[in-house]
């Protein structure tokens, strides 16, 4: 971040250049895939009305951050924050009658895919760094901070700035900034376990294999043996979640999720975990979109099942097909 740049004014694949680690930045700021590449656009567009004055004293990356940040705070500014389930309320048994109303999609945390933030190849620790840091409950976290505390701990302990650096980027002294590092960094202490992130391992193919296998056959007794006994399965948009191998796979043979049963899964990846596109048998033939799962894999077991209704716009997000063919 110390480079300079000479040009006078910037050129648009020139801004493209970081689209992805701008994406990622956003993501952490704002919790929504959707919310992230509109901010990032905001940002892209800001950038090139205003090339003409990037005079190089500092660097581009710099200078995009401190716009995509401006852009971030002013989107966060009045809202509430977003959220998991297990944040909304406790566990419920398995049992259709506690599923609630559906929420409505700013209040909860939704996913982005893999591609849009994780760098396609680099260094292998920086890769692992940026999976880590936009799984589901470390952005979930982190939307218990303040805009201005989340962006410091993002900046410094994401993405490695210096407090100087972060300081001149949102105007203040590096006495502030490390006052709201140390106040983030209590803050997330604090959560309780359901809203800290996890230590989670990278895809695990035979297990995967195995959970895949299991579930196109709908074989509970199998897929209740790939689970952590402590388990977690949440539903968004609902604010219903379960606890527990036993109550996940109770749940899963209720009328109305036993619906479920035949069907397919396409594999994807989305924040930083191993991810599938779920497709119900389609009345009329083939298969439909029916949920995104997103997998959480610790200790050689699936800890936590994320499973995303919001077919309609998470499907073409992910390059998902609208419909498998029988």
């Amino acid at each position: 971040m110390t480079e300079t740049s000479t040009l006078p004014s910037v050129q648009p694949d020139e801004l493209e250049l970081y689209r992805r680690e701008l994406t990622g930045y956003c993501y952490r700021m704002l919790g929504s895939g959707f919310e992230a590449e509109d901010a990032v656009q905001d940002t892209m567009l800001r950038a090139w009305r205003s090339s003409s004055q990037f005079e190089g004293r500092s660097s581009m990356r710099s200078w995009l951050y401190r716009i995509a940040t401006n852009v971030c705070l002013d989107m966060l500014r009045g809202r509430k924050r977003r959220a998991r389930p297990m944040e909304m309320g406790p566990s419920s048994p398995p049992d259709p009658g506690h599923i609630g109303e559906m929420l409505p999609e700013h209040l909860w945390v939704t996913p982005i895919p893999d591609a849009h933030v994780v760098p396609g190849d680099g260094d292998p620790a920086e890769i692992a760094v940026t999976r880590d840091t936009v799984r589901l409950a470390f952005i979930t976290a982190l939307q218990h901070l303040p805009a201005r505390q989340r962006a410091v701990l993002i900046l410094c302990e994401v993405l490695r700035w210096r407090a100087a650096e972060v300081a001149r980027l949102l105007g203040t002294s590096v006495p502030a900034v490390n006052s709201a590092l140390q106040r983030a960094r209590a803050t997330l202490a604090a959560l309780p376990d359901t809203a800290r992130p996890r230590t989670v391992a990278a895809g695990q193919a035979a297990l995967l294999d195995r959970y895949v296998a299991a579930f196109e056959r709908y074989d509970m007794s199998s897929l209740v043996t790939l689970l952590h006994e402590d388990a977690l399965q949440s539903m968004p948009p609902y604010a219903m979640w379960i606890r527990g191998a036993s109550d996940i796979c109770a749940w899963m043979v209720q009328p109305g999720p036993d619906e479920c049963r035949g069907s397919r899964l396409i594999p994807t990846r989305a924040n930083g975990s191993p991810a599938f596109g779920q497709y119900r048998r389609d009345p009329d033939g083939g298969h439909m979109p029916w949920s995104l799962q997103v997998v959480e894999i610790s200790g050689g077991l699936i800890s936590e099942l994320h499973m995303f209704l919001d077919t309609p716009t998470l499907f073409p997000a992910f390059g998902l097909p609208a419909h498998l063919p029988a």
